[in-house]
């Protein structure tokens, strides 16, 4: 596929209007033999990200090697410098050799040490044993963890395109993470100022970082939205419809901006991307108005305008039958789910 420049700035849009955050949690350290099971993330995601409608989880294997699956699914080989994510927030194992299987982690540690200064240090003693400590440098093998957040509602396009186990060496243009996130580590652990902000922003440039080195190795036969990125034509008419998604585009104006026939167009975007061009637009206009109306406080009316729409009643009729809720119902639930989270933090102090 041929790249073109004026689709770089799509997947920033999408991560900026998803609310990408990142942690990172755990520093872990591991002798000769070593297993480490994590829940699906959905179990524990209030306690590492909350707020977060969905959570992801990553490892990055900082010295030595290991293996990664999804429970019940094949492993991958892991290597120093290798980074595997789990997109979907599957349940899974790390260990030492492939097909170990440890006892669980239970959650209720998870939630007990949510407000402990990170990365928490844990030393695995074997594959049943575990316990929180000092950084033990001679181990064997030592492996950064963290979790990434993000909206699913009322629209992300990322997500779903990318697999449940995406795994990236080292060697594929991911030099930088390691020694500056080893850097990071070493800064929390010496209680510098800043050290957790600074671990929190690299986690959000590594997941970056990751996703388009993965959009890299996508065949030409791959679909999904990275797919369309990726593609002159359909990756045109994305960063056309998020650079101006007010706008009263139509087919055929996307399809002559991208030098294709209308039905030619039509059927591209389809097959890449899974839905029209004009169905697409609709959810991220919804996207938009969602964050609008989630940290703002302008009128409906006028977030209705922002984003395309020439009455309130269209625009609330469009954002209900997207959402389930008309727009300034999801406000208020938003607003309650935030003062819910600020006197749950409160209280842990």
């Amino acid at each position: 596929m041929n790249r073109d420049p004026v689709t770089q700035d799509t997947l920033s849009d999408v991560l900026r209007f998803v609310r990408l955050r990142g942690a990172v949690f755990y520093y872990l350290n591991y002798g000769h033999d070593w297993a480490a099971e994590a829940p699906p993330s959905r179990e524990i995601a209030e306690a590492v990200m909350p707020g977060a409608e969905h959570v992801m989880e990553y490892h990055v294997i900082t010295k030595g090697a290991g293996w990664a699956a999804i429970v019940g699914q094949p492993p991958v080989r892991l290597a120093a410098g290798d980074i595997v994510m789990f997109p979907h927030g599957d349940a899974h194992v790390m260990s030492s050799a492939p097909g170990m299987r440890p006892k669980q982690f239970g959650t209720e540690w998870v939630f007990a040490t949510r407000n402990d200064p990170k990365p928490i240090p844990i030393v695995f003693h074997d594959t049943e044993e575990f316990s929180f400590g000092e950084v033990v440098h001679e181990a064997i093998t030592n492996v950064v963890c963290g979790f990434l957040g993000c909206d699913l509602r009322p629209f992300n396009p990322l997500i779903a395109t990318l697999p449940r186990l995406l795994h990236l060496p080292a060697g594929d243009g991911g030099n930088w993470i390691v020694p500056v996130l080893e850097q990071a580590v070493n800064a929390s652990q010496n209680k510098r100022p800043g050290s957790e902000a600074l671990l929190e922003r690299l986690s959000e440039m590594m997941f970056v970082d990751a996703i388009s080195r993965y959009a890299d190795t996508l065949s030409e036969s791959s679909s999904g939205w990275l797919a369309g990125l990726r593609d002159r034509h359909v990756g045109r008419a994305l960063a056309l419809l998020h650079a101006e998604p007010s706008r009263d585009w139509t087919i055929e104006e996307l399809a002559g901006e991208v030098a294709l026939s209308r039905s030619a167009f039509y059927e591209r975007f389809l097959e890449l991307i899974g839905q029209p061009p004009m169905q697409y637009l609709t959810q991220w206009r919804m996207q938009l108005a969602a964050k609008l109306l989630r940290e703002g406080r302008a009128p409906v009316a006028s977030i209705a305008l922002e984003v395309g729409y020439d009455s309130e009643a269209a625009f609330s009729r469009a954002f209900k039958r997207i959402t389930g809720r008309p727009p300034a119902a999801w406000r208020r639930a938003c607003e309650s789910e935030s003062a819910s989270r600020a006197a749950v933090k409160l209280s842990a102090r």
